[in-house]
């Protein structure tokens, strides 16, 4: 299964970065919501799991926050392989918004 690997610094915090964590989905599904169905998520500590559908494609992954640092480690499945580069830029750009 191809990864998704995608680090973004930050410098909020831990704390300030985790609390807009909680906001991720809100705006994905806001701004996608012609494109994306069954949005999920789970907060585990520092960590947000997520899952979503995009064109009939399973995305799932975990977001992990540190003091300066977000990353996401995701899984995409093989007939997602050719929109891999634009869903990782998409949630990238969304994130970066999110920090900013």
């Amino acid at each position: 299964m191809p990864k998704m690997n995608v680090t973004i610094p930050h410098q909020l915090g831990k704390q300030v970065a985790a609390d807009r964590l909680s906001h991720f989905l809100d705006r994905v599904r806001d701004k996608y919501q012609d494109q994306i169905s069954d949005l999920h998520q789970t907060v585990d500590g520092d960590s947000l799991d997520f899952g979503f559908k995009t064109y009939g494609i399973d995305v799932r992954g975990r977001l992990t926050v540190s003091e300066d640092q977000l990353h996401l480690d995701g899984d995409l499945p093989i007939a997602a392989m050719m929109f891999k580069g634009k869903i990782e830029s998409a949630i990238q750009a969304e994130l970066e918004k999110l920090l900013a």
